[in-house]
């Protein structure tokens, strides 16, 4: 591991320029195809598939192994706690902008670290018994959860660098799709898998497919750095936070942060008891089930090609403007669901149009505002701050949305959450106005 100011030049991609001022295109040319299928997308496509893979694996292949193998349940849930690193993945994240790893460098040097510990842990953690060594299994899993969220951190602080400001959100969008594939891995493939095998086996067939994200890291070439990278490790834990701040001033910086925090408050407090939703309205598990897992899955992924394509031409801050009036119109769908009930048509479109306008416009334009919001000197931890404040109102806000409905019924609460949507809406005025798209990006020096 080496220091970042010794890094040798002739390692980085030439510097991808920042797009011009306006839509968030070159003012010398209208995309063309070359701008939604290029060689970037391709790296993209495959680092978003080892991002998302070890997630997954923790959400569906580990819970079927303790519970096959007979550990109770209650057990069982108390390995939701393993979790945790996602959350704070902040709080190490300067080391990641501050120590590079000779000819690998900065950002190939943690990719190609984290994958590879990945493949390891991830096949060594079949080889425990979750009878007997239960508490070994509980450390594994939560170093898989450690070094993958270590993963993401460099992952999107990687994204960042290689795409200009005008492919930041056909970027996100190729990401945040592979990412979602990849959960097709653990929680279909492995799990037939396991009824033919035993599960040693079935665990490093799993961590295999960490190998392809593996190898496009060694092949491809680290982004350049914009400026000096973070000479110590004081600079890299104070540095990024004061950039922010100097960047554009406290009160910018404040109503950033604030939209950052407000944008998906209302889509996420509106999904956060979906299922209990659907099933006070007469729905069976079985279609429950059957809907959510094709319409809503389909649909995202389709919403997240079809925001990406749209926001090379839109641009970022009118693509939030166009994906976020959708999102927010989106949930007044549940309301029409809780007035309608047990409809499997109308289940059908709603579901199905939550996940085209949130999960898939939304999420793209959303991801691709935070990435434009970094100082590509200083991407992994600011993006990990980033990320980790828009994670709050998933993880306590949501928290009071039983209270809400008790209070009010599903019909009031869906009205609700659609006005709380409102709050991040209006403040687009501010941080990304309809005819300026470098309003609120960094601007590396």
């Amino acid at each position: 591991m080496t220091d970042n100011a010794t890094d040798s030049p002739d390692m980085s991609l030439p510097a991808v320029p920042p797009a011009a001022p306006g839509n968030g295109l070159a003012a010398s040319a209208a995309p063309t195809w070359h701008s939604y299928l290029n060689r970037r997308m391709l790296i993209l496509l495959f680092m978003g598939f080892s991002s998302g893979l070890p997630l997954f694996i923790l959400l569906s292949l580990l819970q079927a192994w303790l519970a096959k193998s007979g550990l109770d349940v209650k057990k069982l849930g108390l390995f939701a706690l393993v979790m945790f690193p996602y959350t704070w993945k902040f709080v190490w994240s300067p080391l990641m902008d501050r120590y590079s790893f000779g000819w690998l460098g900065r950002r190939r040097g943690w990719m190609a670290l984290t994958q590879t510990l990945l493949f390891l842990t991830i096949g060594g953690m079949g080889m425990l018994d979750p009878l007997t060594q239960v508490s070994w299994v509980a450390m594994a899993a939560a170093t898989v959860a450690f070094i993958s969220a270590s993963q993401d951190i460099v992952i999107d602080a990687y994204r960042r660098e290689i795409l200009p400001d005008n492919e930041q959100g056909l970027g996100a969008a190729v990401h945040v799709n592979a990412y979602k594939v990849a959960g097709m891995v653990p929680g279909a493939l492995s799990l037939i898998l396991a009824d033919r095998m035993p599960w040693q086996p079935v665990f490093w067939i799993t961590a295999c497919f960490m190998l392809p994200g593996l190898v496009c890291t060694l092949l491809v070439k680290e982004p350049a750095v914009y400026g000096a990278p973070p000479k110590n490790m004081r600079d890299a834990l104070v540095l990024p936070f004061k950039e922010f701040i100097h960047r554009d001033g406290w009160k910018r910086a404040c109503w950033i942060l604030g939209f950052i925090f407000l944008y998906k408050l209302g889509d996420s407090m509106a999904t956060a008891l979906s299922t209990k939703f659907y099933l006070d309205l007469g729905f069976s598990m079985t279609q429950i089930g059957v809907v959510a897992k094709t319409t809503g899955f389909w649909a995202s992924i389709a919403g997240g090609i079809v925001g990406g394509v749209w926001m090379v031409r839109l641009g970022i801050n009118r693509g939030l403007w166009v994906f976020g009036a959708v999102q927010a119109v989106a949930i007044l769908g549940f309301a029409w669901l809780a007035q309608v009930g047990a409809n499997p048509l109308v289940l059908g479109a709603v579901i199905a149009f939550e996940a085209f306008g949130s999960l898939g416009l939304g999420a793209a334009a959303f991801v691709a505002f935070i990435s434009r919001s970094t100082d590509p000197r200083y991407t992994a931890t600011q993006y990990a701050l980033f990320s980790s404040l828009a994670a709050v109102p998933r993880t306590f806000i949501n928290a009071s949305a039983g209270y809400i409905v008790a209070e009010t019924g599903w019909f009031l609460f869906f009205i609700i959450c659609f006005f709380l949507a409102l709050p991040g809406m209006l403040l687009l005025s501010r941080i990304a106005p309809w005819h300026g798209d470098r309003v609120g990006a960094a601007r590396p020096t």
